[in-house]
């Protein structure tokens, strides 16, 4: 029988979702600062994803959103966020299990966070994290760490070296 171990992958990937969770919850109080905003990609067959039938059709793995300039009501859960967007003047409400989520970027700082895709039974885990304080200034830390010669381009974070072979 193995011995079970810790599951370090796992870890970081919750914790990562929970720097979306945040970055959202931010958002939803008090509005995009700056040039910030999001891309969003997404599994749009994921198990708790809600968006109307047609965009399902037309997008039948994923679907990339962007939260810029017209969005409307972002209410952000601990599992989930619903938000507003317009598709040829229409409005429509969707809704996003954070687990479902497979690309978070920010363009205007070069940040960006890239997920394996979660089985529906693992995104149970997602969903018991706990409310954490505002996401920390992750760009900070990269920008720290990168060479003086050179400035610091977009990277996106995958996280398959973490994942066990």
């Amino acid at each position: 029988m193995p011995k079970e171990q810790l599951r370090y992958d796992r870890m970081v990937e919750t914790a990562l979702r929970g720097v979306v969770r945040d970055a959202l919850t931010e958002v939803a109080e008090r509005g995009l600062p700056g040039n910030h905003h999001f891309y969003l990609t997404f599994r749009t067959g994921f198990p708790g994803v809600e968006i109307p039938d047609y965009l399902a059709s037309q997008y039948p793995n994923e679907m990339t959103i962007v939260l810029q300039f017209q969005y409307y009501g972002l209410d952000v859960t601990d599992d989930h966020f619903e938000v507003t967007l317009s598709f040829n003047n229409v409005h429509e409400r969707l809704v996003i299990p954070f687990a479902a989520i497979t690309t978070f970027a920010d363009p205007s700082v070069n940040f960006a966070l890239q997920f394996q895709p979660l089985a529906a039974a693992e995104s149970a885990e997602v969903s018991t994290m706990p409310p954490r304080p505002a996401a920390e200034r992750v760009e900070e830390k990269a920008e720290e760490a990168a060479p003086a010669e050179e400035p610091k381009r977009g990277e996106v974070v995958a996280l398959d070296a973490f994942r066990k072979k």
